[in-house]
């Protein structure tokens, strides 16, 4: 049953981290352009791909990062700590802070990407 509860624990924290980084692809692109009229109208669903393709591969990367230190380093430093779920939260959004600084410079900066 505890290896159940873990399992679903991370699937949350998973669905977390890829929700966190659609909204980060979502602060990049900007708001969705008006749609095109004539020939251009078969282009309108790149930004909808964008948006959920680059945003669910940045989530991904986020929630492997965080898999990685929970079971590493969190789930011993808070074992009896009573705002786990706190601390857990505020891990996500600095290590989506930490992607998104990463996905910047290598785009913009850099031009890796």
């Amino acid at each position: 049953m505890n290896n159940l509860k873990q399992i679903l624990t991370y699937v949350f924290w998973t669905i977390f981290s890829l929700l966190a980084g659609v909204v980060y692809m979502r602060i990049v692109l900007g708001p969705k352009p008006e749609p095109s009229t004539g020939f251009l109208k078969m282009f309108d669903w790149a930004y909808d791909v964008a948006l959920i393709q680059v945003g669910f591969i940045i989530g991904g990367i986020i929630a492997l990062l965080y898999i990685l230190l929970d079971v590493l380093y969190l789930k011993q430093k808070l074992k009896n700590h009573s705002k786990k779920t706190i601390i857990r939260f505020l891990m996500i959004i600095v290590i989506t802070a930490i992607v998104g600084t990463i996905h910047y410079i290598f785009e913009k900066v850099i031009d890796i990407i």
